[in-house]
Formats: C-alpha cells, structure tokens, sequence
C-alpha cells in the first residue's frame, strides 16, 4: 500500500524519513525542495503536486503548521477538497485546536473520506530517532490501520478514543511540556542569578527525581547557550495559546499556562521566535 506524507517540516521530515526508511511505499510533498531531495535519497517518490499523493496514496499524513495551512493545502471549501479525500484516510499529524480537528473530520467524512487524528508529543531529536508518543483517535478499523503505520515514527502509540479526544489529548501534554521547560528556565535564571556553578547545578537536576529527556535537553541549551530550535518560542507560543484558548472556552482554570503564554509571547517580541522553546529564559530575564 502507498502512503502519502504532505508537509516536510521540523517534524514532518524526519518523520517521514523514518518511514521511507523503514521501507514504506510512500510518496511525499512539500513547498521547498530540500527536503524533498531528502525524501528522495532515502525511497521515497516526490510528487510534484498535493494532488498527485492523494491520487497515488490511500491513507495520507498530514504534517502542516496549522488549520489555516491545512486548508489552503487541501483545498478546504473547494471541490478539490472533495475529490483529493474521496475514498482516503486523511490523517493529521500536527496540533490545532480540538473544534478545528472535530470540524476537518466532518467535512471529510461528508466528503466521502475517513478521518483520523494522529498528533505526536516530542520534538525534532525524538522525532529523529522515532521515539514520538502518537495519540490516535477516529474509528477503530482506520485507526487500526493508521496504528500499524507509524512503528518507525512513535515508540508508543495510545488509542484516544473518538475525534477529537486525540487533539484534546495533545493539549494537555503540551500544557506539562511548556509549565515544565518554563519552570526549568526559570530554576536556571535564579541559579546563575545566584551566583551558583551551572554546570553545577546541571548536575544536581540531572541525578535527581526531576530529571528526564526534556529537562536534560533543555537543560544543556540553557548551559551552553545552544538555542538552536528542535521546538521553537514561536510554534510554543501557538501551542500556548491553544491550550489556553481550549481552557477558557470549557471553564477552565489554567493560572499556570496562562502566565507561560504571556512569558512566550514576550519572547517572541523580543526576537527570539525562531529560537529553542529554552529561549524562553530570555523573557524572563528582561522581567529582571
């Protein structure tokens, strides 16, 4: 069976490597040419068009940056939208809001297509080695099917439910994600701020309950000044909002998230949107 994969981003490229590689058929898009040179290299077959995937590929991967980007790319609202998903299995792999995945699995049912929802928690490295956590949620045969494909990407993979309980999943994920990497950032400004030996420091954290792959990632950026992104302030602060955005519309109270966001949103406006989420250190800084 062909696979389709659309969007070879941060993400979606190393994913789809990991796919091409683990001798998939697969058959790949995306807007810049680089990395579809390395797509190529490692099996896999360019199209030349979005079309030309959802021709060619039954179930298709779709890693874009946002709701507004899978519209556009699919045609979202057109009769091209319908006649790319007849019959196909669309499943996004990125993070949008849960009403926003909820409405895209409508349309592409009423469409003539099946929908299920696969987004993933980790970020570029772990997307590398494909130790990604896949959230899955759609209807049991699809997503039995879509289960089995992403081996090479996720090292656990856990069943969500229905749509759109993976996407909710994927917020509250982030929402630990962001107040722990914050939290760290903010540990490490009073540490140096304090006079403290960082390297130090890292090696308390390190060899304490606390520790794990993120803390020890970020950890070393923040320590030797890398913040070269495997998750950007920018792509951050969009999950932010969402998760913010996802609590207010339910009544929920997020004190902690809400004050990251606006610490990401600072960041941002200081320049540092392209940089490591661990540049979040920046804006809390400039509060000194």
């Amino acid at each position: 069976m062909t696979v389709g994969f659309v969007g070879l981003g941060t993400m979606g490229l190393p994913m789809a490597l990991n796919l091409a590689r683990a001798g998939t058929d697969l058959v790949v898009w995306n807007r810049s040419q680089p990395a579809l040179d390395l797509a190529a290299e490692a099996g896999a077959t360019v199209a030349s068009t979005v079309d030309e995937v959802f021709r060619d590929a039954r179930i298709v991967f779709v890693m874009l940056m946002n709701g507004d980007v899978i519209d556009e790319v699919l045609g979202r609202g057109t009769p091209r939208f319908a006649e790319l998903v007849l019959g196909r299995t669309v499943v996004p792999m990125g993070t949008t809001a849960a009403s926003y995945s909820l409405g895209l699995s409508q349309d592409v049912v009423a469409a003539g297509g099946t929908y299920v929802e696969a987004p993933v928690s980790g970020s570029r490295v772990p997307a590398e080695n494909g130790q990604l956590v896949g959230m899955v949620a759609g209807p049991g045969s699809a997503v039995d099917e879509v289960v089995a494909l992403l081996a090479p990407i996720c090292a656990t993979t856990v069943r969500c439910g229905e749509v759109p309980d993976g996407t909710r999943m994927k917020l509250a994920v982030n929402l630990f994600l962001i107040t722990q990497v914050t939290g760290l950032a903010e540990a490490f400004h009073f540490a140096d701020s304090q006079g403290l030996d960082l390297e130090v420091f890292r090696s308390v954290l390190d060899a304490g309950p606390m520790a794990s792959a993120v803390s020890r990632i970020k950890l070393d950026k923040l320590v030797t000044g890398d913040m070269s992104s495997q998750a950007s302030i920018r792509d951050v602060h969009y999950n932010s909002r969402l998760v913010t955005d996802a609590a207010r519309d339910s009544g929920t109270a997020s004190p902690v998230i809400d004050v990251c966001r606006e610490l990401f949103d600072e960041a941002e406006r200081l320049g540092h949107g392209a940089e490591d989420m661990a540049a979040i250190v920046r804006a809390i800084e400039a509060r000194d």
